[in-house]
């Protein structure tokens, strides 16, 4: 027996205006037809094992039913005529009979839910392939806590009604057709007695529907709103303090609680109005019942014990359909789940592999951005005819202010997006013909805002190889100068790093990704800011690491800081989507350009920053012995 129809899952959070492209609204009034035939799809290879819980059913079904009769049978015709050995008889029938049902219902439930799990770990294994595959833009799009919604809460309301809804709605179906039977053998005219409020069931059913469905919807909507809400507030939860924003923060919180809470208030409302109208119609056909049955056993000889049986019968034959009741608002609820389930799995990737493209051979690492055009949204261009060229084993770098297209043109040849208009390239090959998998599987990433992933320091530096070794593994930190930090940590290598990598400091999980880029060793290398957020003496380690990371191998590095690519070959200056220097450090200091006015601009910032935290932290005693702190020079 189920004690509310939405299980556990009656709350959500009120939408701040903070909705993603996801939450379109559905048709509420409709169930669309191919989603529940895709439903079917995923039970349709379980057919064989339903078939056997059916079966079951039908056992348990016919076992329960045969209860109120042989209490018939035992009053009419042997307490009433003092046969006891009769009496023995029926009384060892009846509790066989509840052990047959015990023993039946015990499979049938384990077999459902089997099937269930089963059907709920595919849906929630496709449903997280499927997110992975899609494009950057829809991630942008849509609230990280909103997905989680879908794949949790959405599967959860599915997993209900597959897991136990659907045993209960078959074995009630069977219950009443049963009891139907029974009952118009036993007395018809009783029967029809016993069946005058079904239609009033009917129009119960018919005028909570549309209501419960909205309300189901609304209950969902609230789930993923409290979701996105958390999910962004805990992971930001740094900045709050840092900027005494808790009260606010709360305050937010507060107004999408109070969603939550009058969402599921409402539903809640329509159910406490729903059930128990159930439960009175149920007594005024037993109240029906009784009176007739009263009338016929005073007048027309009725049994006592037929009379008792159909009690016992109308009793049961109300219980299933308060259950189909709350099976059916059950479906609704997983049918609006199943709509935004299937909403996401009809969500195609932007950017995906060409039909029958090829693998990316073994790459030189010539990299070629020919008049590329693009932008991120309809009619606003970031990138206007952009041309970039890395030769094999070079080293280029793109600077140019905030918001100029930097990291646009990373995105591009990480093939994350597509340009609008242009080729970008790989030793010829156009991105959009190879296979991603091929071409990320040649190149490192190595990011401003490092990603560093629950486990140890050791599962992190081999994510991008995971056969490798534990000795090529620290012959990769030994390379970025991680090794000495790495071994002062509590474990070791072997030290949980927590997530988000909490316990180590940002210069630490810098050093940690240069190590997993030299572990993977890729022939094209990106670098995007990946020293903007660093201490002197950590970019001190990272720029003699860099020395080894970009040696070999063709490196394309965005700079915050413009003293880490004085030596790169070729500097391409950005301004507002377009190349407007090309050239060495020396030879755009002598044009005396944008690239000159930035670089010394920074070179006074930057020197005075660096002087006043050298002091500091000679003061504080955190320089090493006998190193003055690093200088830009």
């Amino acid at each position: 027996m189920m004690h509310g129809p939405m299980g556990g899952g009656m709350h959500g959070g009120f939408g701040h205006g903070m909705r993603g492209q996801l939450d379109t609204d559905l048709a509420l009034s409709k169930i669309k037809p191919q989603s529940l035939k895709r439903l079917w799809g995923l039970v349709k290879p379980h057919i064989w094992m339903l078939a056997l819980s059916a079966v079951l059913m039908v056992i348990v079904s016919a076992s329960g039913l045969a209860g109120p009769y042989l209490l018939k049978v035992a009053i009419d015709e042997h307490i009433a005529k003092g046969n006891i050995a009769g009496l023995t008889t029926v009384s060892v029938i009846y509790g066989v009979l509840y052990i047959l049902n015990w023993i039946c219902t015990y499979w049938q439930t384990y077999i459902v839910s089997l099937v269930g799990q089963s059907i709920i770990y595919d849906l929630r294994r496709r449903l997280f392939k499927h997110i992975q595959s899609l494009d950057l833009k829809f991630h942008e799009d849509n609230q990280t806590g909103r997905l989680m919604s879908r794949i949790t809460n959405d599967v959860d309301s599915l997993s209900q009604l597959v897991s136990s809804g659907l045993t209960h709605i078959v074995n009630d179906i069977l219950t009443i057709f049963g009891i139907a039977a029974i009952m118009f053998f036993m007395n018809w005219r009783l029967a029809i007695v016993s069946f005058i409020t079904i239609p009033m069931l009917i129009g119960l059913v018919v005028f909570f529907q549309g209501r419960m469905m909205r309300a189901f919807d609304r209950v969902r909507r609230r789930v993923a709103d409290v979701n996105a809400y958390l999910q962004e507030s805990i992971s930001g939860m740094r900045v709050i303090q840092a900027f005494s924003r808790e009260e606010a923060s709360m305050n937010q919180f507060q107004d999408t609680n109070v969603g939550n809470m009058q969402a599921g208030l409402q539903a809640a409302a329509l159910f406490a109005a729903f059930f128990p109208l159930v439960e009175v119609i149920g007594a005024v056909g037993t109240a029906a019942v009784i009176w007739y049955g009263g009338f016929e056993s005073a007048t027309q000889g009725l049994t006592v014990g037929t009379l008792v049986a159909f009690l016992g019968y109308v009793t049961r034959f109300f219980m299933p359909i308060r259950d189909i009741s709350q099976v059916y608002n059950m479906f609704l609820a997983a049918a609006v789940s199943t709509e935004r389930i299937f909403e996401i799995l009809d969500t195609p990737p932007k950017v995906q592999d060409k039909p029958g493209g090829a693998a990316l051979p073994a790459v030189a690492g010539h990299v070629r951005l020919e008049g590329v055009t693009f932008g991120y949204e309809k009619g606003q261009v970031v990138l206007k005819n952009v041309n970039i060229e890395a030769l094999p084993g070079e080293t280029i770098a793109l600077v140019g202010p905030t918001g100029a297209g930097k990291t646009s043109i990373i995105n591009l040849v990480s093939r994350f997006y597509d340009p609008w208009e242009g080729w970008v390239t790989v030793d010829g090959h156009d991105l959009r013909d190879v296979t991603m998998a091929s071409l990320h599987g040649q190149m490192g990433i190595v990011l401003q805002d490092t990603v560093i992933f629950s486990g140890t320091v050791m599962d992190n530096i081999r994510y991008g190889r995971p056969s490798a070794t534990d000795e090529e593994a620290q012959a990769a930190a030994r390379a970025v100068n991680a090794h000495e930090f790495i071994m002062r940590l509590p474990d070791g290598y072997l030290t949980q790093v927590n997530e988000r990598g909490s316990r180590l400091s940002v210069g630490q999980r810098q050093l940690v990704s240069f190590a997993r880029a030299v572990l993977a060793d890729p022939r094209i290398l990106i670098l995007d800011e990946a020293t903007s957020s660093v201490d002197a003496y950590t970019e001190m380690l990272i720029q003699q690491a860099l020395e080894k990371l970009l040696r070999g191998r063709t490196s394309i590095v965005i700079a915050h800081r413009l003293s880490t690519i004085r030596n790169a070959d070729r500097i391409y200056v950005i301004d507002d989507g377009q190349v407007v220097e090309i050239g060495s450090h020396d030879e755009l200091i002598a044009r005396g350009g944008l690239y000159k006015d930035l670089y010394e601009k920074q070179f006074t910032e930057v020197r005075v920053e660096k002087e006043d935290e050298g002091a500091a932290a000679e003061a504080g005693g955190i320089v090493p012995k006998g190193q003055a702190p690093p200088r830009l020079t």
